[in-house]
């Protein structure tokens, strides 16, 4: 991306019009998107730069994945509420989000920046931001609110499966306590490999039943894997991993 001042007017058009396509929106009023895509170092004035759309594009980045995370997890309280949001719109995230647009080829950044190299990570952040805000400028609520969600709803699935990963166990021992009367007890069924790469079968069984087996690298991975195929065949669901 060549420095802002050396540019010419068909030649940002032509940036402007690739970076709409790289995200997939059209834009109404493109200042919008060349404020939101202009660096304070390629900025005539501070006013001039996507400083202004960040802050606002954080807050609907926010409100969207609040939103959402309130809906998909009804049994989650305050803080486990903040907690998964601070991971799924973290700066990083953000970071990851822009790069897989390409974003950092359409900034408009001073001659300076140039010399740096690769555009950094914090910078990244901000331009997913403000081209969030700049969206809703421009299109409202519904098509900001679209655009956050084909980023975010991933993450937030990704998030509820390493929670509910992590706690496997310890919900499978709630559940059958007040199920079964009883926790469970994990038994290797089988084992595969050589010693250096071994692979286990592990069921969970409560009592005298034995709730479906899953395979894992490791016993407690397998212990994992088997203690979510038994939280799902409990709830009628399809099993998460497969018996055999």
């Amino acid at each position: 991306m060549p420095p802002s001042d050396t540019l010419t007017g068909n030649r940002e058009r032509a940036i402007l019009a690739d970076c709409q396509d790289a995200i997939g929106y059209r834009f109404n009023k493109p200042e919008l998107l060349r404020a939101a895509l202009t660096h304070t170092s390629g900025a005539n004035t501070r006013a001039a730069s996507n400083e202004r759309l960040e802050f606002l594009g954080d807050s609907v980045l926010g409100l969207v994945t609040c939103e959402q995370l309130y809906e998909r997890f009804p049994e989650y309280q305050e803080g486990d509420l903040t907690k998964v949001k601070s991971v799924v719109v973290s700066r990083k995230t953000c970071a990851r989000f822009s790069q897989e647009l390409g974003l950092g080829d359409f900034l408009f950044l001073g001659k300076g920046v140039h010399n740096y190299g690769a555009i950094p990570p914090n910078m990244l952040a901000d331009v997913f931001e403000s081209l969030v805000a700049g969206i809703f400028l421009d299109g409202g609520w519904d098509a900001a609110k679209e655009f956050v969600l084909r980023f975010i709803r991933p993450e937030i699935e990704r998030v509820a499966r390493d929670a509910i990963s992590a706690n496997a166990k310890s919900q499978l021992q709630t559940v059958t306590q007040r199920e079964y009367g009883d926790t469970p007890r994990y038994f290797v069924l089988d084992e595969q490999g050589p010693d250096h790469n071994k692979c286990f079968k592990v069921a969970a069984q409560v009592n005298d039943d034995r709730f479906p087996a899953a395979w894992g690298n490791t016993k407690k991975d397998a212990e994992l894997k088997a203690a979510m195929n038994a939280l799902a065949f409990i709830h009628g669901e399809p099993l998460p991993f497969p018996c055999d």
